[in-house]
């Protein structure tokens, strides 16, 4: 039993990951509505995506709960239910624990870590109605440790919060899928080096599709996607 017209919701989607899952959810039939915080980069990928009539796009911070909330009720109203729910939204903050300004800590942990909570309280009453799924994106750095690193915290809290929501959401029909990258190509470096060996996002989006894509009674729990050569 393969998706079929399936709406879902991915926050933090104008780029990446998120953006390649998006247009791949689209091209499949389904429907789909995207979050961001800037509304220009929104109204770009908007136009460039197309399928109007199946594509919502929606200002939020993916750490402000009013936001998420009327996200999710506006994303309900305009089709109908929500099947699936993808907390994409989060970024990586250069300075490690140590060295550099601490200033830009703060926005990083409440959207790595209290934005997935943020969408699961939103969503999972209608994911139950629906019989749905919530991915949340880790990473590998939410399984493997390196020094100082703030970021890797915030993985490691969504690798928790993966697993005490699948223990509260598999008793009420809903499958939760910790999708966990390697190094991937994407904005998220935002100048940084990109290592050479770094895939494309397309195959994290392929596994998020893979995801959604399982038949009633399955719940796939963990995705962990490497590129080739990684040494972490």
């Amino acid at each position: 039993m393969t998706m079929t017209g399936k709406t879902v919701l991915i926050t933090g989607a104008t780029s990446g990951i998120g953006a390649h899952t998006a247009r791949l959810l689209l091209d499949r039939g389904h429907r789909v509505a995207v979050t961001g915080r800037n509304e220009s980069k929104l109204k770009t990928f908007l136009d460039e995506a197309g399928h109007p009539d199946r594509l919502l796009g929606l200002v939020a911070d993916a750490a402000d709960w009013q936001a998420i909330e009327s996200v999710v009720t506006r994303t309900v109203e305009h089709f109908g239910a929500l099947d699936a729910a993808v907390a994409n939204a989060g970024f990586m903050s250069g300075d490690s624990i140590g060295a550099g300004k601490p200033t830009s800590w703060a926005p990083m942990v409440l959207t790595n870590v209290l934005g997935p909570a943020l969408l699961a309280h939103a969503t999972l009453p209608h994911l139950e109605a629906t019989g749905g799924r919530l991915v949340l994106i880790g990473s590998v750095a939410g399984l493997k440790n390196s020094p100082a690193n703030l970021y890797s915290a915030t993985k490691w809290a969504t690798t928790g919060l993966a697993e005490n929501l699948r223990l509260h959401a598999t008793t009420r029909g809903i499958g939760v899928t910790l999708v966990n990258p390697g190094m991937i190509d994407t904005p998220f470096w935002q100048g940084a080096s990109v290592p050479p060996f770094a895939l494309p996002p397309q195959p994290i989006a392929e596994a998020i599709c893979f995801a959604l894509d399982q038949p009633a009674g399955v719940d796939l729990n963990t995705l962990t996607i490497r590129p080739m050569g990684q040494p972490v």
